[in-house]
């Protein structure tokens, strides 16, 4: 079982009582849990080199780096972090969003926090790291005719394509939120993976467009972090999970 982790911002973290306030770690906590899984030997990697890994061609000391929605803050603080440990990671970008603010969370009463622009995405991939999709708007797209849908995951695959130069693999449902049929327009529209918020390891019968992580929260303190990635700690909690739908 591989974890693959979630992180969203990395930088000083809202006022207490600021709705949303975990998804921020700090910089001096991402650094020591980076520092600390690069000391037993692991060695964090992108989705799109994370592949053999999940579909049982390799083996090693592995797991996945994933980034939501693609903050400044994640340039400036995670990269160089990134960059000391040789460790790879993806982001996921919402394409009309780039070099905005994080828009979508305005009605819960996040504060807005800067996202990468054009050039900063260029900047993290010449970084060597990944750039994968989260669509063009952050919908929730369970919500959304399946035509609209379509154009969300389709045509933000097309346009990061077009500012990379290179293809785009690598997928992210916004909130989490898909259905059977939305994998399938994934998968049809030329991504090999996707994402979601479901808690657990991966396991190699995964199915790829469906993906669980391990959240890292802000009051994740580093041994629990430790046991999330390490011990079956999580996916006991996926199995409950499971338990309880069945």
């Amino acid at each position: 079982m591989i974890p693959i982790l979630m992180y969203h911002q990395i930088g000083e973290p809202n006022p207490k009582g600021t709705p949303y306030r975990g998804l921020t770690v700090h910089p001096r906590d991402f650094r020591r849990q980076m520092v600390w899984l690069r000391r037993l030997g692991y060695r964090g990697l992108s989705m799109a080199q994370l592949m053999p890994y999940l579909q049982g061609k390799k083996t090693g000391k592995v797991f996945g780096l994933t980034f939501d929605d693609g903050y400044q803050n994640v340039l400036e603080h995670a990269l160089p972090v990134l960059e000391d440990c040789g460790f790879h990671a993806t982001n996921y970008f919402v394409v009309r969003m780039l070099g905005k603010t994080n828009t979508w969370d305005r009605a819960e009463g996040v504060p807005a926090a800067a996202l990468m622009d054009v050039q900063g995405l260029r900047e993290w991939f010449a970084a060597g790291h990944e750039v994968g999709s989260h669509t063009l708007n952050h919908p929730v797209l369970p919500g959304l005719s399946p035509e609209l849908a379509l154009n969300e995951i389709r045509d933000s695959r097309e346009a990061l394509e077009q500012i990379t130069g290179a293809p785009v693999k690598a997928f992210c449902y916004p909130y989490g939120k898909f259905t059977p049929e939305l994998a399938a327009c994934v998968r049809s529209a030329g991504y090999e993976t996707a994402t979601t918020t479901a808690g657990g390891l991966v396991r190699r019968s995964d199915d790829p467009f469906a993906l669980p992580r391990v959240a890292v929260m802000r009051s994740t303190l580093l041994v629990r972090f430790l046991q999330k990635c390490l011990t079956p700690l999580e996916d006991r909690k996926r199995i409950r999970q499971e338990q309880r739908l069945t």
